[in-house]
């Protein structure tokens, strides 16, 4: 009885987070990021500028403009990276936009980083595995979910 009512209330609180508009955090879903948060600065340094153990950067090594071409025409350094992915056009594949405001299902930045069938190329980050771990992505889908805000 004790184990149901556990699993129940850890259920309704996830549930709270992502679906109702919960600010909390989900950094104990996070994985290697316990400071993420679903808003756009967190995401920014947790994510696309992260490093690993072997100190390679998990997007801005290939999503740079630094000495390079951005990868896939995105670049996700500091200061664009928000006006390359919301409401932007996939440069790879025809009618798909990165992040839609309201939509994680729909945005093709998470079936990317799912590695959903329907992508073009490989899952990312290109270098995974690691991916992006399960938290990492509920925590991207959260902040897409309430409207992907600039903070």
């Amino acid at each position: 009885m004790r184990l149901q009512i556990s699993i129940l209330s850890v259920a309704l609180g996830i549930t709270c987070l992502v679906a109702t508009g919960c600010d909390q955090s989900l950094a104990s879903l996070g994985g290697p990021t316990p400071d993420l948060e679903p808003r756009f600065s967190s995401i920014q340094s947790q994510i696309f500028e992260s490093s690993d153990s072997a100190g390679r950067r998990a997007c801005t090594s290939c999503h740079t403009n630094v000495g390079r071409s951005p990868s896939a025409g995105l670049n996700l350094t500091h200061d664009l990276a928000y006006d390359q992915i919301v409401n932007m056009p996939s440069a790879r594949k025809a009618g798909a936009i990165r992040v839609i405001p309201g939509d994680p299902d729909n945005s093709y930045l998470v079936h990317k980083v799912e590695g959903l069938t329907d992508i073009i190329g490989v899952r990312m980050p290109f270098s995974g595995p690691p991916y992006l771990t399960d938290g990492q992505i509920l925590i991207l889908k959260r902040w897409i979910a309430i409207g992907a805000p600039r903070d």
